[in-house]
């Protein structure tokens, strides 16, 4: 051919990769060096960024810091908290309008209240405990209420005093009140069919009612209540 034939570029080894030729013991000197250094830039990777900077040996931080980020297992409590623990702040209502009528409100940040009966109701004591819950409390059925859309419609607006629904046990009735005042969202329907919720878990599954209520109205109130330590000192519950 009249042609020159062309010229094929050399390739070169990439610059992490051990050449076949160099002799035996740099080729491991070498190897050892890479493993190292894609190691450490692993370990960096992997580590997270703290305000957009890059991590730093552990040895670096002070104690507070080091203990923060890696907390003596001893420290650490047995078990996690729960999530009423977690994302609500505990209050209590003694004897509301009534002797051994102990409530509790639950509220979240957001507004919204859970509301139920506390461990130490008169009616959780009474022989064979809460055996029906009835949301009929005269004029209207809470059961009944239906919400919808963003702007809640339907919600029955409720004072602190307005009856919520009646517990009953073998013999007796007991008034169970809203203790907020602000929109009732919804009931927890559930105790319909499964009244024993009550009895096994009032403070969790068997909440009673949500509700969702203004900040100042919430601030008018809640002076009245107990924090859940102080409601423990009350009644004596470890």
């Amino acid at each position: 051919s009249v042609f020159p034939r062309a010229h094929k570029p050399r390739r070169r080894p990439p610059p992490d990769a051990i050449s076949p030729h160099l002799h035996p013991a740099a080729a491991g000197r070498r190897s050892r060096q890479l493993a190292a250094r894609m190691a450490g830039e692993n370990a960096a990777a992997c580590a997270p960024e703290v305000d957009g900077h890059a991590p730093r040996d552990a040895a670096s931080f002070d104690e507070e810091t080091r203990a923060l980020i890696a907390p003596d297992a001893g420290s650490l409590p047995a078990a996690p908290p729960s999530a009423v623990e977690a994302n609500f702040a505990r209050y209590f209502a003694a004897d509301y309008l009534n002797p051994g009528h102990d409530q509790y409100v639950y509220r979240h940040p957001n507004g919204l209240c859970v509301v139920g009966l506390a461990t130490a109701h008169v009616a959780l004591k009474e022989e064979g405990g809460i055996t029906a819950i009835d949301f009929n409390v005269g004029k209207t059925d809470r059961s009944e209420i239906k919400v919808t859309g963003k702007r809640k419609r339907n919600a029955q607006h409720l004072q602190e005093n307005s009856a919520l629904c009646k517990v009953c046990t073998k013999d007796k009735t007991f008034v169970v009140r809203c203790c907020v005042k602000g929109q009732l969202l919804e009931i927890n329907d559930r105790l319909m069919k499964q009244p024993d919720l009550l009895n096994t878990s009032a403070d969790r599954e068997g909440y009673i009612a949500i509700f969702m209520q203004k900040p100042g109205d919430w601030l008018k109130v809640k002076d009245k209540f107990l924090s859940f330590e102080d409601y423990k000192n009350l009644r004596g519950i470890c």
